[in-house]
């Protein structure tokens, strides 16, 4: 079950974070993984523990909001079944206090990365006669979540991206899904409150966990094993959805 032997997986992002953990998770699958990362240094070092724990991962050093780049990178990968749309990046602000040249950092990765992506995967796809797509979006893209104006709006965009992929390519086999999940702890949250809340980090990290109605913050790999089941053959019968991963946040927080 869930195996992804002969499978090769391109996740973006794949060098921190949730990215990291499905990397991590598809190697040890059997999958042959890609990861495509703008830090060549974190791309290498997830490259050298999937090495590690017996797995093959390759490397790309890579601005996802770079077509050309993304591009390039994807001629050098013969064959593709799964494409996972992970790299991302975040913004505080309202959207009278959020800098143009901020909305449209947010937009080139978040939203622009995902279609450089998509465009370069799925003529690959096609050819060789189906694949599988899973675009991280978030909670932010189906409720309200204060000072995140430009990352919400990058989010819906995804979630709306991914219904139009998962309806466009029905014939050609390509199936298509998102994640949203809520808070989960990663380095960035840790990187974020040291930076922001030096004198007091644990208490805020508690803080941010009980916002979560099931009174803690998701594990990155939590978020990967479902990654796993939806890029898996089992999920052959799944396209179309969005699944909120968020411990209850958008249907329990009343």
């Amino acid at each position: 079950m869930l195996s992804l032997e002969n499978k090769t997986a391109v996740i973006t992002g794949g060098g921190s974070g949730i990215g990291k953990a499905i990397a991590q998770l598809f190697a040890k699958q059997g999958a042959e993984v890609h990861i495509i990362e703008i830090s060549q240094d974190a791309g290498q070092q997830a490259r050298d523990e999937i090495k590690e724990l017996g797995g093959h991962a390759t490397v790309h050093a890579c601005n996802v909001a770079d077509q050309q780049q993304v591009i390039s990178v994807f001629n050098k990968i013969e064959t593709l079944n799964i494409l996972v749309n992970n790299a991302g990046i975040a913004h505080i602000g309202k959207a009278d206090t959020t800098e143009e040249i901020d909305f449209d950092r947010v937009m080139n990765v978040n939203v622009k990365g995902v279609y450089n992506c998509l465009s370069a995967a799925i003529p690959k796809m096609k050819v060789s006669g189906g694949g599988v797509i899973l675009n991280m979006a978030s909670i932010a893209a189906l409720v309200g979540i204060p000072d995140r104006f430009a990352y919400s709006t990058a989010k819906g965009a995804v979630k709306a991206m991914t219904m139009s992929v998962a309806k466009d390519y029905l014939s050609d086999r390509i199936r298509c899904n998102s994640i949203s999940p809520a808070r989960v702890h990663t380095p960035f949250v840790d990187g974020f409150l040291q930076k922001n809340y030096p004198n007091n980090v644990e208490e805020m990290f508690e803080k941010l966990s009980k916002i979560q109605p099931i009174g803690r913050m998701g594990l990155p790999i939590e978020i990967a094993t479902l990654a796993l089941y939806l890029c898996s053959e089992e999920a052959a019968f799944v396209t179309g959805c969005d699944y909120p991963m968020d411990g209850g946040f958008t249907t329990l927080n009343n």
